[in-house]
C-alpha cells in the first residue's frame, strides 16, 4: 500500500513505537522560559544544543531596535532578555535580532 508523506516523514524519524526523534528544535520567547525550568528541575541539559535553534519572533519591534534592553515594553524586554538568558546556559545559539550579537 503506498505511503503518506506524513507516513513516510514518521517513519523516518521513528525511534521506538510511537517515540520520534526530532533532528531541529526550534524555540521562541513566549514559551521557551517553562521548558529550560522544567529541564533544570530535572537536572537534565539540552540534549542537541547544536539542533536548538532560538529566536525572538513575537516582541522583536519593528523601530529598528536592536537590542533587547531597548525594547520598551517591559513583559515583552524580560521574555527577548529571558531567551537569551537561557540560551547562554545551555551552549545554544540565539539567534535573536533583538541581541546586540544577532547573526
Amino acid at each position: 500500500m503506498p505511503q503518506t508523506l506524513f507516513d513516510k516523514i514518521w517513519e523516518a524519524h521513528e525511534v521506538a513505537d510511537n517515540l520520534l526523534y526530532v533532528d531541529l528544535h526550534l524555540v521562541h520567547e513566549v514559551t521557551s522560559p517553562q521548558a529550560f525550568d522544567g529541564l533544570r528541575l530535572e537536572a537534565r541539559p539540552v540534549r542537541r544544543p547544536d539542533r536548538t535553534l532560538a529566536t525572538a519572533d513575537h516582541n522583536v519591534p519593528t523601530d529598528g531596535t536592536s537590542a533587547a534592553m531597548h525594547i520598551r515594553d517591559q513583559l515583552s524586554r524580560l521574555q527577548v532578555e529571558t531567551l537569551e538568558r537561557n540560551c547562554e546556559s545551555c551552549t545554544s545559539s540565539a539567534r535573536s535580532s533583538a541581541s546586540p550579537s544577532r547573526a
